[in-house]
């Protein structure tokens, strides 16, 4: 039972009347007894509560940035009418609203009540409790029951970088052979003959061919297909430092983490790649292995790879270089890309991947990709007083520390791609077809 506002007043005007009455005893007596009565015959009138029952429908996942609708249904199977409140309560960053609705569902029936979830955040995002409280006809007393009416939304990474997907595939287009720009690469396979034109390479010039026609003939090539691309997401602590402007309303002034930023690379390239015809497989690890997609078909892998993606959160360890480095070599035994997306923290690769990352390039190709702060370049052209001068030199030697990591990690056959949060996406996609135009891939 619960008391409402109502029964507050009728309390605090009989306090009143009986300060003011003769004979204060007998009348505190009678009001208690008045509103006594009152209380618990709009108890016994108001609907009864435990009796509901409840069923969700709605969407099951969304995509990070969008609103999705939950409905829930209110059956009332007992013999009086149920009014009040109602609150569907969910976790705080799923976005639910409203909060509270007002319930009327008539004797043996039922009513739809809707929810918007609109997420801040990546994950599952879950349904809490439905508390109702059933008012009776005075609206002095009240019936409450909370009830567990469970369900689960999966929000996806919003997959922004989607936009340089067209042009990235065009530019791939032309690598494949259906452009008139075709290209020569080593290890590339032979497509067909065309008349050479100036600034052909004359290493693609066939002589034999040449001779047969009387004029100048190249060879045209495309990149081989059916290559495999494994993609390592670090989800270790520096996965987890907050960079950048966010960009999706709601979703927080500081920015995204790395990882997010980091997906969103790890999804555009992996797009990319399958239009290339190459197989993508997905790794993400810090201590242990957190995810991992392999063997998707290239119709079923973005949705796969947004599944596995979604719950995944940074884990404030420190990842554990030999144990990733191992668990790439044991998923790919022959030579395949290898894509490594993590922060070019100079203390965190020099004690880590940099002892480990020899056994690694010997037998497959590396890339290395890293999410740059802006914030690093701001502070470095600072010089308006003596802090701003202190904030710039560290900032220069933080910069210095990444260009020295990169050049450590190039001499060991490694490519870097160490860009802002929103060029990341599409400069790891143009290592890529850098790669596949000039025959490594």
């Amino acid at each position: 039972m619960a008391l409402t506002g109502r029964t507050g007043l009728l309390a605090a005007l009989a306090a009143i009347v009986v300060l003011l009455a003769p004979a204060p005893g007998l009348v505190v007596l009678a009001a208690a007894l008045v509103l006594a009565v009152l209380v618990t015959a709009d108890l016994l009138l108001a609907g009864a509560v435990r009796g509901l029952r409840f069923r969700r429908d709605g969407e099951r996942r969304m995509r990070l940035g969008q609103s999705a609708t939950i409905g829930l249904v209110v059956d009332n199977p007992g013999g009086r009418r149920v009014r009040g409140v109602l609150r569907d309560a969910w976790q705080p960053s799923a976005g639910a609203a409203p909060r509270r609705v007002t319930l009327d569902v008539p004797a043996r029936e039922r009513r739809r009540l809707v929810t918007t979830l609109t997420p801040t955040r990546r994950g599952d995002r879950e349904a809490v409790a439905v508390t109702v409280r059933s008012v009776g006809p005075l609206g002095l007393a009240a019936r409450q029951r909370t009830f567990h009416v469970p369900w689960t939304v999966r929000v996806l990474p919003p997959f922004l970088s989607r936009r340089h997907l067209p042009a990235r595939l065009a530019r791939l287009r032309e690598l494949d052979g259906r452009h008139p720009a075709l290209v020569r690469g080593q290890g590339t396979e032979f497509d067909s003959l065309r008349e050479y034109v100036v600034g052909d390479d004359v290493r693609s010039i066939d002589w034999r061919a040449s001779a047969r026609r009387s004029d100048v003939v190249v060879r045209t090539w495309r990149p081989e297909r059916d290559r495999r691309v494994l993609i390592v997401l670090d989800t270790g602590r520096t996965s987890a430092g907050r960079v950048g402007e966010a960009p999706l309303p709601g979703s927080g002034r500081s920015g995204w983490p790395r990882l997010d930023w980091s997906m969103d690379a790890a999804l555009l390239l992996a797009a990319l790649a399958a239009r290339a015809g190459d197989r993508v497989d997905f790794l993400a690890y810090d201590r242990a292995v957190r995810a991992q997609v392999s063997g998707a078909s290239r119709t079923e892998l973005l949705s796969s790879l947004v599944d596995a993606m979604a719950p995944i959160e940074a884990e404030l360890v420190e990842a554990d270089a030999a144990g990733m480095v191992a668990a790439v070599l044991s998923r790919a035994r022959r030579r395949c890309l290898v894509v490594l997306l993590t922060d070019l923290n100079a203390t965190a690769m020099e004690e880590g991947l940099l002892p480990v990352l020899p056994s690694l390039s010997s037998r497959h190709m590396v890339v290395v990709a890293s999410v740059a702060d802006p914030r690093v370049a701001g502070m470095a052209a600072g010089r308006g007083t003596a802090e701003a001068v202190y904030d710039a030199a560290a900032a220069e030697r933080l910069r210095g520390e990444r260009r020295g990591i990169t050049a450590v990690l190039r001499r060991h056959g490694v490519e870097v791609v160490d860009a802002l949060p929103e060029d990341v996406a599409p400069a790891l996609a143009d290592a890529y077809l850098a790669l596949k135009a000039a025959g490594r891939l």
